[in-house]
């Protein structure tokens, strides 16, 4: 299957990473290289796009569509662990990073990744098949409060305990396998469900515990700030409210601010800034794109810039 992903708010991403054309730019999420393209396309010779995916898939429709260009490295892995990535190939600070979190449109489509509810495969969901824990494992294996804990959490379904419920009562008598057997089970589970598919909710807490969506999210975005050279700038775009809180939190924290008294005459707290938050709220997709591009309904951006004191 084709790897197809119409990357949002692309307008709103190449403005804000004010690309440099001898710049180093990271795209921890490339996917099949949506926005990247347009990030090379920007860059002279001496320029350099990094692009990190945890899907091997996703890396061959990257390459594919960056063929034309010859100043890109592909890296097979996670976001979280950039700083390791960027010093195995001995670069250690940046002009730009991209991180689009979340699944992507090819993810869904393609039936034998088991990330849908429309199509029924094989439970899976994994971003990258090397890894062992899958969404039968967490179905199967989880306890049920563990279930219903994550399915309130990652999906924010009211109905959470009662899908959790009726989860370990089906699994007793079989173990579940398929994404129609989930399903089955969550829409007896439901009585009604006004904002689309009962399942919804509940296939995308899964599919953000077997890949460790949220927890490590902080910490990667400050080990991203990190990694930025002076000027240099990060956007995030976020699909999710615990996503957007984390890149909040931690853009609040790289921003550092004074918790001295406001009666002396001098800061004296030692609170360290490492930049600035560029828009104090998050960017949205326009309505046009809202509407040619379903996706970008839910989707924010957020943006820092890198700033050391002298």
């Amino acid at each position: 299957m084709e790897f197809k992903h119409i990357p949002v708010m692309l307008n709103e991403v190449i403005d804000g990473l004010k690309i440099k054309k001898d710049g180093i730019y990271v795209d921890g999420t490339i996917g099949g290289a949506g926005h990247s393209k347009e990030i090379i396309k920007r860059l002279s010779e001496n320029g350099l796009l990094i692009g990190i995916d945890r899907d091997e898939d996703a890396l061959k429709a990257a390459n594919e569509n960056l063929k034309e260009y010859k100043n890109y490295k592909l890296i097979h892995g996670n976001h979280d662990d950039i700083k390791n990535i960027l010093h195995n190939i001995n670069i250690e600070k940046v002009e730009g990073i991209l991180l689009d979190l979340g699944v992507s449109s090819y993810q869904l489509d393609e039936k034998d990744r088991g990330f849908s509810y429309s199509q029924d495969a094989i439970l899976d969901m994994r971003m990258d098949k090397s890894q062992k824990l899958t969404a039968m494992d967490v179905v199967n294996k989880y306890s049920e409060k563990d279930l219903a804990d994550i399915i309130y959490r990652y999906g924010e379904e009211k109905h959470s305990r009662t899908i959790a419920k009726n989860i370990a009562i089906a699994r007793k008598n079989k173990k579940i396998t398929t994404t129609k057997e989930l399903v089955e089970i969550i829409e007896k589970s439901i009585p009604y469900s006004k904002d689309g598919h009962p399942a919804k909710r509940t296939f995308q807490a899964i599919r953000i515990e077997v890949n460790d969506e949220i927890n490590p999210l902080y910490n990667t975005i400050l080990n991203s700030i990190d990694c930025l050279k002076n000027g240099g700038r990060i956007c995030v775009i976020t699909f999710h409210s615990l996503e957007d809180r984390a890149v909040k939190k931690a853009f609040q924290e790289a921003e550092g601010k004074c918790t001295c008294p406001s009666d002396l005459p001098y800061c004296v707290c030692g609170n360290k800034t490492l930049g600035k938050i560029v828009n104090k709220k998050p960017i949205v997709a326009t309505k046009e794109e809202q509407e040619n591009n379903p996706r970008s309904k839910s989707a924010k951006l957020r943006i820092f810039e890198r700033r050391e004191k002298k």
